[in-house]
């Protein structure tokens, strides 16, 4: 519910103060909300939920096997900075499962539901992958072996799942030193660009230093950011915005030829290891 409250107050905001328009390349303008896609980002966002409620089960049994066994430490779960640092940990390899999710196919073909739209406001943060599950889970488990207790692992992910979901926004423009330490809306708008610039950059969650120690930063612009991808989904059917994706991967693999084809046909990058571009290319 207060998900759907804040989406409606920026749709309402973006109305009364923007006449729901934002100056284009070129000096148009197009609009910041459309409904249709606005409804069909609600609609992927509440099957995802329905679709992920016995996975996420699962994947909490795993982590909580995994930690029984093979943790290698204990943490004081009463000492605050504890939590600190689960969260911090968390945000870590959030990134790099995030950075996985754009630059392998068999990820980003459950990933690029999140980035079908191309409109960037509160309602696109809502359009979740009900697939991700499938690989998600994996990246966290090292740690469970760090000794990070469940509830303090869940409790982390709740906090960075839900700072995710106000960077979502045109409304809000540059924030000086904010945007060079954590994950702002400007910094998000560039992730969700189809621009060259912004290509499989800033996948952060609540921290941006970790693009920039690792060479995948790129600042914002003075030109309006063009969301999406490439080749649009032309569909606000969530059903199909989760799964057209794993189509073009099934394409691609039954007309790939010999193994390290086929192995490039779902692992690879969505551009190919050799940077030639795929059957079902699309800019991660």
């Amino acid at each position: 519910p207060i998900f759907m409250l804040t989406v409606a107050f920026e749709a309402l905001w973006v109305w009364r103060r923007h006449g729901n328009r934002t100056v284009d390349v070129g000096g148009r303008t197009r609009p910041i909300y459309q409904f249709a896609d606005a409804m069909g980002s609600l609609q992927i966002g509440v099957l995802s939920r329905i679709a992920a409620a016995f996975p996420r089960l699962l994947t909490v049994g795993i982590y909580v096997l995994v930690y029984q066994q093979f943790a290698v430490m204990s943490w004081d779960k009463s000492n605050p900075l504890a939590w600190l640092l689960a969260l911090l940990l968390y945000d870590f390899f959030y990134y790099w499962k995030h950075r996985a999710n754009h630059e392998v196919r068999i990820m980003w073909a459950g990933h690029i539901t999140h980035h079908n739209s191309e409109y960037f406001n509160l309602s696109t943060a809502l359009r979740q992958s009900s697939t991700t599950f499938v690989f998600d889970w994996m990246f966290y488990l090292p740690m469970a072996v760090l000794g990070v207790p469940p509830e303090m692992w869940i409790a982390a992910a709740l906090i960075d799942l839900l700072y995710r979901y106000w960077t979502h926004t045109e409304l809000i423009g540059r924030l000086g030193w904010f945007d060079r330490v954590f994950v702002s809306p400007s910094n998000h708008r560039v992730h969700h660009g189809q621009d060259d610039y912004c290509i499989d950059k800033n996948y952060g969650g609540i921290l941006i230093i970790w693009d920039r120690m690792f060479g995948t930063f790129e600042e914002e612009r003075s030109e309006p950011v063009v969301y999406g991808v490439r080749t649009p989904l032309g569909s606000v059917n969530p059903l199909w915005g989760n799964l057209h994706y794993y189509g073009i991967l099934w394409k691609d693999f039954r007309a790939a030829r010999g193994l390290s084809d086929k192995l490039e046909s779902l692992f690879g990058p969505p551009s190919g290891w050799a940077g030639e571009k795929l059957g079902g290319f699309e800019p991660g």
